[in-house]
This record gives structure tokens, C-alpha cells and sequence, in this order.
């Protein structure tokens, strides 16, 4: 699914088979989920192949890694690069990229010192379909700020994130929805949440959620729609007057929500703010030269 005997991957200043890439079976990201990883989007536009967001994604992918005390003596702008290299030589140009930072051996619970880099793509959809989401609010509540740094983009954090898809889609849900540990709103296992209500947008403040690159686009986009959005902390019952909702993320981009347990939202997708900014994104990402004003 994500390579065949072709498909080439970047490995520590090398481009090497994927086939043929290995890692050290002591490493302590597989046995304590020590490291930190982005998920970043490639496009095909009119100008060739553009990575939306490259750098800011790869700013998060450091900033991460600092976070959590492991070493990232990496330039961006270089990452950047390797990066359109590496899609030029799979021929890919709609793409998932993968960067990883893991770590060498050690069974110790001590900061690392010395890393591995990998970076890799494949073909990929949007990760969760086209087709509006069933929802259930899940039993597993989010991180908690006092517990890990929730703005990191951890490989250990999203074993939360499959506990919660799992346990929805067992129970007949297309996705889960995670509150955090007081019971507020705050996201889903792998993309950032908003609901409509009266023509304003809603959604849960920073502090419990991880801060998504996609959340800021929508952010902007709204801005320049003249939408008015309001962050802050929001009980689940609150979704029970609102009109519509949707999800926001890299690999999901936007994808509207039908119902969130038995509530449907009564607005139709096509009529609703998150379709004006689903497709207002659509363009953005496939429009390498338009820019947006700084978010606030």
C-alpha cells in the first residue's frame, strides 16, 4: 500500500529503497514511542508540484523535537528541499509525506543522543473519505497538558488516537470524538474540530489540542471570508443546538460531520460555512502563489 520494490525513501542524507531501509530493533522510539513525526500534503498545481506549507510543517517537526528533548540538528530549508526531491524521484505529485525522527538504542528513560531521519511519501486520499462523518464523543479523553507537551507532534501521543478510532468504529461510528480531561471539546484522534451555530464558527481554544497547520489555514480563510469564529471551552451538549460540523487536518483536509451520536446537524453540507472553506482550501492548496495575511 505505501511501497513497492520502487519506491525510494530518504534515510539519514541518503535516498535509499524502501525495501532495503532498516532501523536498529533497540531503538527507543519503538519501544517507548520516542520521537516526533509531521504528516504534510504535496499537490499538483498548474506550476508543477507544490508541498503545501512545507516549511512551516517542518518548523513544527523541530519545535517538537525540542519540546521533548530529543536532538534536531536538521536545516528546514534543507528538509524543504529533500523533500521535492524525494517526490521528483517516486514521480509522485498528489502525495503524503511522512518526515520522522526517531531515536538510536536505549532501554534507558533518558533524552537521546543521537537521532535518525527519515522522510517518505506515498499516494493517499484524504484519510477520512469524502463522505460527511458519523461521530461518537468517546470514552478516552484527550492528553493533558500536565502530563505531555500536547503542541508536540509525538509518535506515543496518537496510541490515545487509535484507542478512540477503535472504540467508535466498534461501536458503529465513522470517527470519535475526544474531549479533554475537564470534559470540554477538543478534537478529534487525528484532525481539529469546528461546529457552526447562527452563522459563527466555533472552536475549542489552544491548551488541550495540538495547534494544526490546517486549523490556522481555516483560520485565515475564514478571516478573508469575513466569517466570524470564536475560540474557547465548549460543553458536548452545546453541539446539540448547532447547525453543522467539520473536521480540519492534513491528511483529512476538511471533511464535513453528519451527526455526532444520535444529534444530526440540520444544515445541509452544501449550504453550510464549512463547505465555503472546504472548498476555499481546495484552491488554496492546489494555488502555490496566492498568500494569506499572518494568522492571529
Amino acid at each position: 500500500m505505501y511501497y513497492d520494490h520502487k519506491t525510494l525513501l530518504y534515510l539519514d542524507g541518503k535516498f535509499v529503497k524502501a525495501s532495503d531501509a532498516s532501523t536498529d530493533l533497540y531503538s527507543q522510539t519503538l519501544h517507548y514511542g520516542y520521537g516526533v513525526f509531521e504528516g504534510i500534503r504535496a499537490y499538483k498545481t498548474e506550476n508543477g508540484t507544490s508541498i503545501f506549507k512545507a516549511k512551516e510543517h517542518y518548523e513544527r517537526l523541530k519545535n517538537s523535537a525540542e519540546l521533548i528533548n530529543i536532538p534536531f540538528n536538521y536545516n528546514v530549508d534543507e528538509l524543504v528541499q529533500v523533500t521535492y526531491d524525494l517526490l521528483e524521484k517516486n514521480n509522485l505529485s498528489d502525495a503524503y509525506v511522512r518526515p520522522l525522527v526517531f531515536c538510536d538504542p536505549n532501554m534507558s528513560l533518558t533524552q537521546p543522543n543521537n537521532v535518525s531521519l527519515m522522510i517518505c511519501a506515498w499516494e493517499w486520499g484524504a484519510y477520512l473519505g469524502d463522505q460527511q462523518l458519523r461521530l461518537s464523543d468517546d470514552s478516552y479523553c484527550g492528553r493533558h497538558q500536565r502530563s505531555v507537551k500536547i503542541e508536540a507532534k509525538v509518535c506515543g501521543h496518537y496510541v490515545n488516537s487509535i484507542l478512540a478510532t477503535t472504540e467508535a468504529k466498534r461501536n458503529g461510528f465513522d470517527e470519535a470524538l475526544v474531549l479533554d480531561s475537564d470534559g470540554f471539546l477538543a478534537e478529534g484522534p487525528g484532525a481539529n474540530f469546528f461546529f457552526e451555530e447562527d452563522g459563527v464558527l466555533y472552536t475549542p481554544q489552544l491548551g488541550n489540542i495540538l495547534p494544526g497547520i490546517t486549523r490556522a489555514t481555516v483560520l485565515e480563510l475564514a478571516e478573508n471570508l469575513g466569517i466570524k469564529v470564536k475560540k474557547g471551552l465548549f460543553r458536548p451538549e452545546e453541539l446539540y443546538t448547532a447547525d453543522s460540523a467539520f473536521y480540519c487536518g492534513t491528511a483529512a483536509e476538511v471533511i464535513g460531520i453528519e451527526s455526532v451520536n444520535e444529534y444530526q446537524f440540520p444544515k445541509k453540507w452544501n449550504d453550510s460555512l464549512g463547505k465555503k472553506l472546504q472548498d476555499e482550501y481546495s484552491k488554496l492548496v492546489r494555488t502555490p502563489e496566492k498568500k494569506l495575511s499572518t494568522a492571529t
